[in-house]
């Protein structure tokens, strides 16, 4: 089978299996949620009943221009997926990622509603409180395997990345907390109806477009464990399970931290965010290329 038939079967089962994966993955975590705070906890499949009652309902936007950016972020964040799975540059996929949190941020401020302008320049802090930690991650697995190309990381006879990165992979677990909106970092919107500016970025999303949302991030959160996976991911047949274990456990610890700590304000979301990248993260790439330099 040719590379180029592999990429795109790579990109077709993503774009077919993501979303299910997605809702899976949140139902889970809701179930986890519901059972730390002594709740039974709605089934599995309840994000589908949820998206499927929303995609059904009427949808009541402000002006068009709302609908261009909401899909456009979508199908942003689905080309994102898409690089990523595709085994494309990671320099490209993170960059791709961005482009598709502007567009939200742009169909936020579109509709002139207060609480979503709000979420809105909060969603801009945190792009700038974790975007250093990405970019480092990128930096970091060229250093770590000589090449931004995410299939030949993983098809590298080289060690797992998660032997040199082990800084960097704690900096990218750590903003995850911002990137799946939980605590304490869930700033500009929530997946919990605690915020005290409604649900923030998303409060002028109804029916269909809340619906699009929704299945945006699940593509979304299906891609960024596979950044995950990535570290733990080498030529070896084996590494798949290890990187499987590492998904689940980072997964539950992600939602552990959520349940176990409060919301914070933005300006402690942004030190906490530059402290953790520059000591952990720019201080592993450092070391990293002294050593590659030694080497050399």
């Amino acid at each position: 089978m040719s590379s180029t038939i592999k990429i795109v079967l790579c990109i077709v089962a993503y774009i077919l299996i993501a979303p299910f994966m997605g809702g899976i993955m949140s139902g889970i975590d809701r179930k986890i949620t519901a059972r730390m705070q002594g709740r039974q906890g709605p089934p599995i499949l309840q994000p589908f009943y949820d998206v499927s009652k929303l995609l059904k309902k009427e949808t009541v936007y402000v002006n068009h221009v709302q609908i261009f950016y909401l899909l456009t972020f979508l199908i942003f964040v689905i080309f994102t997926g898409c690089l990523f799975f595709g085994g494309f540059d990671l320099l490209l996929v993170f960059f791709s990622l961005t482009t598709a949190n502007l567009f939200l941020v742009l169909a936020a401020t579109s509709s002139h509603s207060p609480y979503a302008n709000m979420g809105a320049n909060r969603e801009m802090v945190q792009m700038l409180a974790y975007e250093p930690m990405v970019l480092l991650t990128a930096v970091g697995f060229y250093l770590s395997t000589g090449t931004f190309k995410v299939r030949e990381i993983i098809m590298s006879d080289n060690l797992p990345a998660i032997i040199t990165l082990p800084g960097v992979f704690v900096g990218f677990v750590f903003i995850l907390t911002i990137k799946l909106r939980k605590h304490p970092f869930d700033l500009a919107t929530s997946h919990h109806a605690h915020q005290e500016m409604v649900k923030g970025i998303t409060t002028e999303f109804s029916g269909e477009m809340f619906g699009l949302v929704e299945i945006a991030h699940w593509y979304e959160n299906v891609f960024l464990m596979g950044v995950v996976a990535l570290f733990f991911l080498n030529a070896n047949w084996w590494t798949i399970f290890i990187a499987l274990v590492a998904v689940s456990i980072t997964y539950f610890v992600l939602i552990l931290v959520d349940n176990t700590n409060a919301r914070m304000k933005w300006k402690t979301m942004f030190k906490n965010s530059w402290i953790t990248t520059i000591i952990i993260g720019a201080l592993n790439v450092f070391i990293l290329e002294v050593i590659m330099k030694g080497v050399l």
